[in-house]
């Protein structure tokens, strides 16, 4: 069942052109590609944060942006999480109150706050400061606060980078599960070949601005 349309073109001030085109389904779909491709601009654009010269993306049959109506939701109304690969966690606050940020941008309460805390394995962190954890903490911290603004979508941009590889592997056990668990459509960035494989099923590969193949991941 496709839930997001995708259609965007645009021309940024470097010269890079972007005119891709897709759909996507229930589940979890990757973007694919090497750095420069396009793939976090696609996913800018469906939360919201930039908006293309032209283009249109509806989730859910809902317009999100539709440049010919001239539609173009802000974030916040979008309900669209994001994860970004540097974790943007609010330094001053705790992790609880990070995360009790999620609860505040929805009056809707469908995803309960302890089970995401036993879910992501992050009980023993609520009270701690986002400067005392590790990478691998706030990735998960960070994905927590998404998953309880209770987004339709959630959007996962290289959510594996820079962390070492014994990291990456328990954070695609982690990831595995809580996707499961609370069943979110997601679309997930990544070029490492391995994660796509451990959590995609299916594969968008964009090259140079435009999707080159979709297939199973």
């Amino acid at each position: 069942m496709s839930f997001l349309h995708v259609r965007v073109e645009h021309t940024f001030r470097s010269g890079f052109r972007l005119n891709a085109e897709f759909t996507a389904e229930l589940g979890v779909t990757a973007l694919s590609g090497p750095s420069g491709s396009g793939k976090t601009s696609l996913l800018h654009a469906i939360a919201g944060l930039f908006t293309p010269a032209r283009g249109e993306i509806r989730l859910n049959n809902r317009a999100l942006t539709d440049t010919g109506q001239r539609i173009d939701l802000p974030p916040e109304r979008r309900n669209v999480g994001i994860v970004f690969q540097d974790h943007c966690l609010f330094p001053h606050l705790t992790v609880r109150q990070n995360l009790e940020y999620g609860l505040r941008r929805h009056s809707r309460r469908s995803v309960e706050f302890e089970r995401v805390l036993r879910t992501l394995q992050i009980e023993s962190l609520v009270s701690r400061m986002p400067r005392n954890l590790s990478g691998g903490e706030k990735q998960r911290v960070a994905l927590g606060r998404a998953l309880l603004a209770s987004p339709e979508l959630l959007l996962l941009d290289e959510p594996f980078a820079g962390l070492d590889e014994p990291l990456q592997d328990k954070l695609v056990e982690f990831l595995r599960t809580t996707l499961a668990e609370f069943a979110i459509p997601t679309i997930l960035v990544s070029h490492d070949q391995r994660h796509l494989s451990a959590l995609a099923e299916r594969v968008i590969r964009i090259k140079n601005g435009t999707v080159a193949q979709a297939s199973p991941g």
